[in-house]
């Protein structure tokens, strides 16, 4: 018997604690971290990660439910935002989908976005220490604002932030 296909536009998983993106090939957890799915709402207190404690409680999760979630890349929160505002609401994931969703800034995977190729012989990059990007760049990291879809890529890697984990569907 063949899979059914899954539907084009995002829908909830049979538990209700996933939304399914057939598109993206993505499921994303329906709470924040420190958020669970009761069925109706997400309830909880968000918790707040520096970079280094969000990457390690993606692994945790991984390991506890036996599915491979991970931090979403910058442009998979984006399209978060971008959904919600073809759906003529308010910018920010869907409330539908994503209920109790702050309005604040996530933790992203990416290092690095728009990168550009660096000239090892360079003297500007020789008189940097050679990599090309300011010293301070391996302390920094990218984060999304769920309200507008803005990308931050100054944040200190030791900020406090929120947390959504995405996996790839099967």
């Amino acid at each position: 018997m063949a899979a059914e296909p899954l539907p084009a536009r995002p829908s909830i998983s049979a538990d209700g604690a996933a939304v399914l993106d057939p598109q993206a090939r993505l499921a994303w957890a329906r709470c924040v971290e420190g958020m669970a799915w009761t069925g109706k709402f997400c309830r909880g207190t968000p918790q707040l990660m520096s970079l280094p404690q969000a990457l390690a409680h993606a692994r945790g999760r991984s390991q506890a439910d036996g599915l491979a979630w991970r931090l979403p890349r910058v442009q998979e929160l984006q399209r978060l935002v971008e959904r919600g505002k073809q759906a003529a609401r308010p910018a920010g994931p869907d409330p539908l989908l994503f209920p109790d969703t702050p309005r604040e800034l996530f933790w992203s995977a990416t290092a690095q976005l728009g990168g550009r190729a660096s000239n090892p012989y360079n003297y500007g990059t020789v008189m940097r220490g050679g990599g090309g990007e300011a010293p301070s760049a391996a302390m920094l990291g990218w984060a999304v604002h769920l309200g507008s879809g803005a990308a931050h890529g100054d944040v200190s890697k030791s900020s406090r932030l929120l947390v959504r984990l995405v996996r790839t569907l099967d």
